[in-house]
């Protein structure tokens, strides 16, 4: 009971994650069935699995719809600074100390948050069978696009779909054609070419043999805008709706789409934009896909910012329609359309811990055990905080009783 009193939140954290073990999600699924892959899985590396509650908590913040960053990380930072200014602690502070103390908490929030989109940090990576097909990405760009990092060279670009299992890559900048030449020296998957067309309301993914198109032909209106599936179509391409424009801007017009030529939707954009949109949409567009035998593809969408995917293809090179392409993807990710923004404060730490896998668990119940040890062990008094209090207090051994000098005098 006087642990309970001491260490609240250190036991509540195990309370949750033997809690969250009893309905855990799986670390992947695929995206068009809802079902588990048996032939595929995510490879975390030791590093990745040995720090969990850092890699799994920059996962989390990285798969953040945008409103429901917003909402969570408001809530989180009022939080942590009304606990840092209000809690009791062993001697009186001053209101400045007070304020100092407050905002601790709201700055390594922070600094987590600058860390799921900057810091190098180990990566899943996606394993599959021998014969399940490429693994590619149908949507990722370079620091040629107006929105992408600085810097983000093909280099990177291809070094980051490396590290995470992919084998290929469509680079779609905005409306500036790849033409798959000239990779950069020592690049271990392919490039590919291809263009994301910025035209009425919608951007649009060409893939293939692309070229230049003058895009002032396509806007102005959506019967204008869908003649650009004919164009792409005419010059050997497939063309590709992206999220979330036509979720949000053309949702009653996806039936002109497939009269005027689209070759597939995108069902999943790692996008923070693009994550919300609801699993009941995209039942809906799996339907019209489906019935169309239409392309559905997942897009990491990678603009340079963030270190890991949500999404990836396992397709068939050259094979087109709605069989041909299967997408898996991370479940905290497709949740963030299914649940009001208001509600991330709590349910995307909820559904972080339920995703974890058996290694990650065991982690963090490591770190929060080691952490309590070293918060509740006893220190002589003026004896600085350190380490070494507990690495001395574990391998300790008992000293043995003087022997007591028996030499006569």
């Amino acid at each position: 009971m006087n642990l309970l009193r001491r260490h609240p939140v250190a036991i509540a954290l195990v309370l949750l994650l033997l809690a969250t073990a009893i309905h855990p999600l799986s670390p992947l699924v695929d995206a068009v069935t809802g079902s588990v892959p048996g032939d595929a899985d995510l490879d975390r590396p030791i590093l990745y699995v040995m720090f969990a509650p850092l890699s799994n908590i920059l996962d989390a913040l990285t798969f953040f719809s945008t409103a429901r960053a917003e909402w969570a990380l408001t809530v989180w930072i009022l939080l942590l600074a009304a606990w840092g200014a209000l809690r009791r602690w062993e001697t009186p502070l001053p209101w400045r100390r007070r304020t100092e103390r407050a905002l601790i908490g709201p700055g390594v929030l922070i600094g987590l948050a600058i860390a799921a989109v900057l810091l190098p940090r180990p990566v899943p990576r996606l394993t599959t069978a021998e014969d399940a097909g490429t693994v590619i990405d149908y949507h990722a760009h370079t620091s040629a696009s107006h929105d992408g990092r600085p810097g983000w060279s093909l280099a990177k670009l291809a070094d980051w779909h490396a590290r995470q299992g992919f084998e290929a890559t469509y680079v779609t900048d905005h409306n500036l054609v790849y033409d798959g030449s000239l990779p950069p020296p020592g690049t271990s998957i392919s490039l590919l070419p291809g263009v994301e067309w910025s035209v009425y309301r919608q951007h649009v993914v060409a893939i293939g043999p692309v070229e230049p198109l003058p895009r002032d032909s396509f806007g102005g209106s959506t019967e204008r805008m869908v003649r650009i599936f004919a164009a792409i179509e005419r010059q050997g391409g497939l063309s590709i709706a992206s999220l979330p424009e036509y979720w949000r801007n053309h949702w009653d017009d996806l039936g002109a789409f497939v009269v005027a030529g689209v070759d597939g939707f995108e069902i999943v954009n790692c996008a923070p934009k693009a994550l919300a949109f609801p699993t009941e949409r995209r039942r809906a567009v799996l339907t019209l896909a489906g019935s169309h035998d239409l392309l559905v593809v997942g897009a990491s969408d990678n603009h340079g910012w963030g270190k890991v995917t949500c999404v990836w293809n396992v397709s068939r090179p050259g094979a087109q329609g709605f069989h041909t392409n299967r997408v898996f993807a991370r479940p905290l990710a497709l949740l963030q359309g299914d649940w009001l923004p208001w509600t991330a404060p709590v349910t995307q730490p909820w559904f972080m811990l339920r995703s974890l896998t058996w290694s990650e668990r065991a982690s963090w119940l490591t770190w929060v055990l080691v952490i309590l040890l070293y918060r509740a062990l006893p220190r002589r008094e003026g004896q600085a905080a350190g380490l070494g209090i507990l690495a001395r207090s574990i391998w300790r051994r008992p000293r043995k009783a003087p022997v007591p000098d028996e030499t006569p005098t």
